[in-house]
């Protein structure tokens, strides 16, 4: 006889025969022992290239060209066009030790303009020219020299009286407060606004 063989075998290997026929399932590893996927690298959007001294001064030379720059500013532009600090300090310093930086000159020329041309007062005056990087001596010293030809009071009234018939023109209510908000924020100083609005307002009610 033959080799008969044990109850259901047949059927068992049937079935494994079966299995290793399929495909085997793909279970995903845990995310330990995943391999990190390698993201692209892409340049930065906007980053500027780096300058060395060389190429520093020469974009420093192509600003002064086009108009005047404290130190402070132009150390900073330098930065934002990829020159480090030292770099950009040092740059800055040799050109203002042959004459292409003044910020004396600069905080005398920003007063005075400012001053007379935008009718700006001298608080704010002195607010802007420190933002600038300019010494606060030095911006007194400019804002007090501005004023020395015009005086402040004559324009902060011209500023004042420029402005008072279009804020009228929305009506009288808090016609004072108003007036004075406006010249507070042209930069002149508490005492010397309410001095012109007291004034402005007189005035008006001399003519009416």
């Amino acid at each position: 006889m033959g080799h008969v063989g044990a109850p259901g075998t047949a059927a068992r290997d049937a079935r494994l025969a079966e299995r290793a026929a399929k495909p085997a399932r793909h279970e995903s590893l845990p995310e330990a022992v995943t391999p990190a996927r390698r993201r692209a690298t892409r340049p930065t959007q906007g980053a500027a290239p780096a300058l060395d001294a060389t190429g520093a001064r020469r974009a420093a030379i192509g600003l002064l060209a086009r108009k005047a720059w404290t130190r402070r500013e132009l150390s900073q532009r330098l930065e934002r066009r990829g020159a480090a600090a030292d770099v950009a300090e040092s740059v800055v310093a040799d050109l203002a030790s042959r004459g292409y930086l003044d910020d004396e000159g600069y905080a005398h020329w920003w007063a005075e303009s400012r001053a007379k041309g935008r009718r700006v007062g001298s608080v704010r005056l002195r607010r802007e020219l420190v933002a600038k990087g300019i010494a606060p001596d030095l911006a007194f010293a400019a804002v007090s020299a501005a004023f020395e030809t015009a005086s402040e009071l004559d324009l902060a009234m011209e500023a004042g009286r420029r402005r008072l018939a279009a804020i009228a023109r929305r009506g009288t209510d808090r016609l004072a407060a108003r007036l004075g908000d406006h010249l507070l924020r042209r930069g002149y100083s508490p005492a010397l606004a309410r001095r012109v609005v007291k004034a402005l307002l007189a005035a008006d009610l001399e003519e009416q």
